[in-house]
């Protein structure tokens, strides 16, 4: 049994006197829903984390279930276009989602042309990946953003730029809303803004407000799962901690698992 621990997402109130009566958040009852956290080009965890989802997965009651990846698949790690080939696979098979990173919104303008996103790509960890792309240690070093742009536009494949282009920005499922980065706060789901759901931090994290549903997160990397009860941080750092974290769902339990145990 892979679970490391499983249990509802109802608060334990039998301590608290005249507490008032809450509803649990439920994902549904007849669907299993995994969620995965930034893998960022370790593919040989993202493999590890799927083998230990497909287990945990066949040891419960048969149900439809459904994979997410939340984000930041690419860049920083070794391995991001095993990564992307990994997902596209996966894709084509129906049971899977994902969702559009910061790291992606990126990779994607450099790709397509755009010289100053080339720029900031290779600060943000981009070089790794272009490396997993057939790009030489010594051609990176030696090559203007211009070049580079230029290397991208011939050597990455446009089937990889366009599957990622694909990713959504925010995914409703029950109680229980997915997005890469988070939401701000006093914005109806319907009307967030796309720069805001990939690259909010501060104003998000902070926030004590009742989102309407649970908001199930990457982006911000945490030692371990970082769960309030309005949200729930799964991006434990798997590109430098070796640790890819994914949540389970299903009914109003929740659960998670891990590459580091």
């Amino acid at each position: 049994m892979l679970r490391l621990f499983r249990r509802s997402a109802e608060p334990d109130i039998s301590e608290v006197e005249d507490a008032p009566e809450t509803r649990a958040a439920s994902i549904g009852e007849n669907k299993r829903v995994y969620a995965i956290g930034d893998i960022h080009g370790r593919a040989d965890l993202f493999a590890d984390l799927l083998r230990r989802i497909d287990n945990d997965d066949a040891d419960s009651i048969p149900c439809p279930t459904e994979l997410i990846l939340l984000g930041d698949l690419i860049d920083r790690g070794p391995s991001s276009r095993q990564v992307v080939e990994h997902a596209l696979a996966l894709s084509q098979s129906g049971a899977m989602r994902c969702l559009k990173g910061n790291h992606e919104e990126i990779f994607i303008r450099a790709a397509r042309g755009e010289i100053a996103a080339t720029r900031f790509f290779c600060r943000i960890g981009g070089e790794q990946t272009l490396y997993s792309y057939g790009l030489s240690y010594a051609d990176y070093a030696s090559m203007s953003a211009e070049r580079m742009t230029d290397w991208m536009l011939a050597n990455i494949p446009r089937s990889h730029i366009d599957f990622i282009d694909s990713f959504e920005d925010l995914i409703e499922i029950g109680d229980y809303v997915f997005v890469h980065a988070g939401i701000r706060p006093g914005v109806p789901f319907n009307a967030q803004e796309p720069e805001d759901l990939r690259w909010i931090r501060a104003e998000f994290l902070k926030s004590k407000e009742a989102f309407g549903k649970v908001v199930i997160h990457g982006h911000t990397i945490t030692q371990d799962v970082d769960e309030h009860a309005n949200r729930i941080g799964i991006d434990t750092g798997a590109y430098m901690s070796g640790k890819l974290t994914a949540i389970g769902l299903q009914g109003e339990e929740h659960w998670f698992l891990s590459t580091a145990d």
